[in-house]
């Protein structure tokens, strides 16, 4: 679908979560300004208007109750892992998608993520451990491959639909 995009910018001017972002260097040359899903600048509430606006149907309309944009996934960072002691994740999703275990840690559960990205906005693990550099929070949201699956290593759309 990243054929289609004319790079108008109407999705990103409409999305009043911020959660859409612009494909920059790093995510490589075809995907430069082209939509992305950025979850540190917000999250998705599924308003649709991204795929409302879009003037090629580069982003096509979904049904948000049957359809996820993303999974996300406990990383290495977690504060949680190590201590225990935060549940910003698991108290923000809006979906009770993540839930602890005994020893007070997230799992996600894959059958309820939606890939909204809530849980990564408010993932605190990047600010509090700034010291060890890098922007990887300590739960991602990953955009789903056309498997089904939340890819390893992203999407090349940038998880936009």
């Amino acid at each position: 679908m990243k054929a289609l995009c004319l790079r108008c910018d109407r999705c990103r001017s409409v999305c009043h979560t911020g959660v859409i972002g612009v494909g920059g260097f790093a995510e490589g040359l075809l995907v430069m300004r082209t939509p992305v899903m950025n979850f540190h600048g917000g999250f998705c509430d599924f308003c649709r208007k991204c795929a409302e606006v879009c003037p090629t149907g580069a982003i096509r309309d979904f049904d948000p109750e049957t359809e996820k944009i993303g999974l996300a996934h406990v990383t290495e960072t977690c504060i949680a892992l190590r201590t225990a002691a935060c549940t910003a994740c698991e108290e923000a999703c809006p979906y009770d998608a993540i839930t602890l275990d005994a020893q007070n840690r997230p799992v996600v559960d894959p059958g309820l993520c939606n890939g909204c990205g809530k849980c990564e906005q408010i993932c605190p693990a990047n600010v509090y451990q700034a010291y060890r550099g890098g922007r990887l929070r300590g739960i991602v949201v990953r955009p789903l491959s056309a498997g089904g699956q939340g890819d390893a290593e992203g999407d090349a759309r940038g998880g936009m639909r």
